[in-house]
């Protein structure tokens, strides 16, 4: 492979390869195969032709680099491509789905050390020869590059951590960490400057990385479980950002520009995750995200008595309805029940059942972790609808089947002006003819609140694993016929 390497490297001493136009015509190239694969990222079903048009943008801009730029020697780069490939194979292949939010959390963490790690390299050089401030714009891009990748990083570490129970998921240090959020940056914007005026002062740079690093603990640390979607998403574009900002340092426009459109569209995403939580951009910016969980205990209540029924009795009225709408929750991947539950919709679907799927944007730990989990089930992707598509809907359903939801359906966000969700877009499952909620137990969600839905006189209670649940639904549809 290395031979094969350096028989390519000799194309690069042809005059041809040589030229400048050639050069910025294939990243232009390369950035179009990033736009492309982005759009096509916005729908399921066109999602795995973008996955695959943006691995072939950076394989030709990773390419071209390298033809361009004999950096280090291809012999080193080769073992790290095998190293990567292999590490990168090896996670993919491991992870189970219940453990893809971790995954991708983990992953945004190293594209933000890579970030870093890169702007590191090009810092020491020319810190080495005095010329690290000749170029203000590269001193603040390099600065920007480590600063936003290393907190990318130290930050996706603890959500990784949060995600995966390492660590407990529950809001930490809320009472001091905006003080020691503004603390740290204004730290690291003194030693940034005091730096510049100095290069030879390597213990600010040090400073610089260390503060950085702690400022991406504090700023997860505050923020709950329930609203890893908002922080997985931002620090997507934080990864982003900080992409764009190393291609600013290394004078590589394919960088800034896939950078750009990663920065703009996890920011874009944070957004739409912030209003379907009823938050504000500004609490997860600063910290304050996920404060609410730690008063939210005292205004729960006792709403009134949960009917309970069993699976017997619920599959009597799955048996008979013409529409039945599923609402997939966090529940249902700790329980692997998604390929159970797809097996229900095609058996009601055989019956004649009209059968939907009503995902609410911040079910589960991740956004669209419950497409992922359904479209791993091979639940067609026609069939998956957003709230502000299906919530119109419920009122005409005879039967909605709630599995492991609890937050993203509670009425006390509509109908209750004291409740921590209050104004929260929730899913408007109470209003079908009845509802049966599948629950391990009536313990509170991740909001610390009673859920009035389990109250209501058109809901069942249905108690017990997901999974066991569906199949018990299964084998009593199967017993009536």
């Amino acid at each position: 492979m290395i031979e094969i390497f350096a028989q390519v490297t000799d194309l690069t001493s042809l005059p041809l390869f040589r030229q400048k136009w050639l050069i910025d015509l294939i990243y232009l190239i390369s950035v179009m195969l990033f736009i492309l694969g982005l759009k096509k990222l916005g729908t399921a079903r066109t999602a795995r032709q973008g996955n695959f048009l943006s691995m072939l943008g950076m394989f030709i801009a990773i390419m071209v680099t390298l033809l361009n730029h004999n950096i280090v020697s291809f012999q080193l780069i080769v073992i790290a491509l095998v190293a990567g490939a292999v590490v990168g194979i090896f996670m993919a292949k491991k992870v189970v789905m219940t453990a893809m939010p971790d995954m991708v959390a983990i992953f945004n963490g190293f594209g933000g050390i890579a970030s870093s790690l890169v702007a590191v390299a090009e810092f020491l050089p020319k810190q080495a020869n005095q010329t690290a401030n000749n170029d203000i714009l590269f001193y603040v891009t390099l600065i920007l590059s480590i600063l936003i990748g290393t907190v990318t990083f130290s930050g996706s570490l603890i959500a990784f951590l949060k995600l995966s129970e390492a660590i407990p998921g529950k809001a930490i240090m809320v009472t001091f960490s905006k003080f020691l959020n503004v603390t740290l940056s204004m730290g690291i914007i003194m030693a940034s400057v005091l730096l510049y005026n100095d290069i030879n002062q390597m213990h600010f740079f040090i400073a610089i990385i260390g503060a950085s690093f702690i400022l991406g603990i504090t700023l997860v640390m505050p923020i709950g479980g329930a609203d890893m979607p908002v922080v997985v998403s931002l620090l997507n574009s934080y990864s982003g950002i900080a992409v764009a900002m190393t291609g600013f340092v290394l004078k590589n426009n394919s960088l800034i520009v896939v950078g750009s459109l990663v920065g703009a569209s996890g920011i874009i995403l944070t957004n739409i995750m912030c209003k379907a939580m009823n938050r504000s951009l500004l609490n997860v910016l600063f910290g304050g995200f996920g404060a609410t969980s730690l008063v939210a205990e005292a205004n729960g209540g006792t709403q009134g008595t949960a009917k309970s029924s069993s699976a017997e009795d619920a599959a009597i009225i799955i048996d008979i309805a013409e529409s039945v709408i599923i609402v997939p929750g966090y529940g249902m991947a700790v329980s692997q029940a998604q390929h159970v539950v797809k097996k229900l919709s095609d058996v009601l679907e055989a019956r004649g059942t009209k059968v939907s799927f009503a995902i609410h944007p911040v079910a589960g730990r991740m956004p669209g972790h419950m497409n992922v989990l359904l479209a791993e089930s091979g639940v067609e992707y026609d069939k998956l609808y957003a709230m502000d598509q299906i919530n119109d809907r419920f009122a005409q359903t005879d039967v909605v089947i709630v599995i492991g939801a609890n937050d993203v359906v509670n009425p006390a966000a509509k109908s209750n002006p004291s409740s921590p969700i209050y104004g929260m877009p929730v899913l408007d499952v109470g209003n079908a003819k009845s509802v049966m909620v599948l629950k391990r137990s009536l313990n509170l969600g991740f909001a610390n609140i009673e859920n009035e839905l389990f109250f209501k006189d058109n809901t069942m209670m249905i108690f017990g694993d997901a999974k066991k649940t569906v199949e018990n639904f299964l084998t009593a549809l199967d017993e009536l016929g």
